[in-house]
């Protein structure tokens, strides 16, 4: 599996990331109590969507005893019932496909604010489906192996042998791919076996991509990624976009 996931579009602006530290938590939290409220159980064995988003949280550094907060906070009398998923398809410059997850309150307020950073920035929100098509679903594992810790034959072994279908290396970052349902299990055996992980969670990979050259282009990108990221009821941003 050739191309760019989340990890390597996000490397660029980590530093900025990292002090968005607690938005970040935030939105993991919101993340976790709804898996918490869908799935049913705080029981992450028994519930897949909230198995993907623990793995999320460890892998942002967020503390085990938030985590537990979160879960404990679900499935008391907590309003988190008003949330409810929504995605959005569109395009930035030069047809750049872009999917948003978001959870809200006010489907009314996040349309109006994604449309408002497409059309601000030189792209356009679509219709459902208009850009889906062109990525797939799949759990994405990230480890840092450029201090020489992790050598590629080890990895590679570990994570095929947890279920993983593909791994890939690129200046000593491997990105293990796992489908979405054997995420968890995959997840969990590396961690297991004693990986830390930069990322883990369930992405939109692209299929093909679309380089950005022009300065303009590059620039219009960038503040509507940033406008976006720094929307409260945004998720998780993806796009095909190089540059």
């Amino acid at each position: 599996m050739a191309g760019h996931s989340k990890w390597k579009n996000i490397q660029r602006t980590k530093g900025a990331a990292d002090a968005k530290r607690g938005k970040i938590f935030t939105k993991i939290a919101r993340e976790i109590i709804v898996a918490v409220k869908e799935g049913g159980s705080g029981d992450p064995v028994n519930n897949s969507r909230l198995a993907a988003s623990i793995a999320k949280a460890k892998a942002a550094n967020m503390p085990n005893d938030n985590i537990k907060r979160n879960i404990e906070k679900a499935l008391g009398s907590g309003g988190a019932d008003s949330f409810e998923r929504v995605t959005y398809e569109g395009y930035g410059p030069r047809g750049v496909a872009v999917i948003v997850d978001a959870m809200t309150d006010n489907r009314n307020r996040i349309a109006a604010e994604v449309r408002l950073a497409f059309d601000k920035y030189g792209g356009n929100l679509g219709a459902t489906g208009c850009v889906a098509w062109s990525f797939d679903r799949k759990g994405v594992i990230v480890v840092d192996g450029s201090d020489g810790s992790r050598d590629e034959e080890t990895v590679m072994n570990d994570a095929l042998e947890a279920g993983a279908e593909d791994i890939e290396l690129d200046e000593g970052i491997f990105e293990i791919y796992t489908t979405p349902e054997g995420f968890s299990t995959v997840s969990g055996a590396l961690e297991n076996s004693g990986y830390s992980f930069l990322s883990a969670q369930i992405e939109m990979v692209p299929q093909n991509y679309v380089t950005l050259t022009d300065p303009a282009d590059i620039k219009n990108m960038e503040k509507m990624l940033d406008i976006m990221e720094d929307n409260d009821d945004v998720q998780d941003i993806w796009h095909n976009a190089v540059f």
